[in-house]
């Protein structure tokens, strides 16, 4: 997406509201906490600061690099030796700001200094790559400093997920942002909306789609027999085609209909899964995200205040 002033504009405000609803669901991921509670108020959050939800809140936990939402059920709780990645999104009338960040215990934790040093890849390689971001660099370029930065660690970037472009109601558009050399000529152009988002793992650097999801977007409308799955579906049909949650319609419906609806939605292409993405060697893996308008100065819009 090429911004103009107006959705320029929107973009700096949606990542000003990403970046504090980031600090806030930092400062309540603890050990104990019930991650299902976290990302509610995370939510709510956004809510309260005049923000729309681009998609569900999620935290990835250890080998799951993204895409993980739990039921409204869910009793799961941060332990002292996770590595936790909280990734969230941000809109303002459909243009997106898209964040996340790795979050790390260190007392009680023997794997600490293990841990310290995958979070810091990541972090490292996003922060080299906008050192660089302008129109013009190529999309291989932007992969190899992601890719030499991470390697610096003795680790592995996570090769077959990527940064993306931003469009308006649509979280993942062209171009893809590779976290590795792929010697792509494509060149970033003048005010285009991007995430920048690298992925360091001590696994094999890549990740699998493993089951039970909980993470879907609306893909072909069509009519359907079901009450039951028509009822849930014209709310799925609020969500302007951006991801939502299976928690988000049990708000509403109970478990057995969600569960019903979405499996009938699923069977007939009206919906399309994203199930939690798994690191394949079982790797921990570590998220450090940002979106940018690239510029010759880009702006990092969901900077964050220390």
């Amino acid at each position: 997406m090429i911004v103009n002033e107006v959705e320029k504009d929107n973009a700096i405000l949606a990542g000003k509201i990403a970046a504090k609803a980031i600090n806030y669901g930092s400062s309540l991921i603890v050990p104990d906490a019930r991650i299902v509670e976290v990302l509610d108020k995370i939510e709510q959050f956004i809510k309260d600061n005049s923000g729309a939800i681009a998609f569900p809140a999620q935290v990835s936990l250890n080998e799951t690099a993204a895409h993980y939402c739990p039921l409204a059920d869910d009793l799961s709780t941060f332990k002292s030796t996770d590595i936790i990645k909280l990734d969230l999104g941000v809109h303002i009338e459909g243009v997106i700001a898209d964040t996340a960040v790795t979050i790390i215990f260190k007392e009680h934790n023997p794997k600490y200094d293990e841990l310290l040093n995958i979070k810091k890849a990541s972090e490292e390689a996003l922060n080299n790559a906008l050192k660089y971001i302008k129109p013009g660099i190529t999309l291989g370029e932007i992969g190899l400093i992601i890719q030499e930065s991470i390697a610096r660690h003795d680790l592995s970037p996570v090769k077959n997920l990527s940064g993306h472009g931003l469009g308006r109601y649509s979280v993942h558009e062209k171009p893809t942002i590779p976290n590795f050399n792929t010697n792509d000529k494509h060149e970033l152009e003048d005010n285009q909306l991007i995430a920048i988002e690298p992925f360091a793992t001590n696994g094999h650097g890549m990740i699998f789609e493993s089951s039970n999801p909980t993470v879907y977007a609306l893909n072909s409308p069509k009519g359907v027999r079901s009450n039951m799955t028509r009822e849930v579906l014209s709310d799925i049909q609020k969500f302007n085609n951006l991801p939502f949650t299976t928690r988000w319609l049990t708000n509403k419906h109970s478990i057995s209909k969600a569960r019903y609806a979405l499996n009938d939605l699923r069977n007939l292409g009206i919906i399309h899964a994203y199930p939690p993405l798994v690191e394949v060697g079982k790797g921990m893996v570590s998220q450090s995200e940002h979106t940018v308008i690239v510029r010759e100065k880009p702006i990092v819009t969901t900077l964050r205040e220390e």
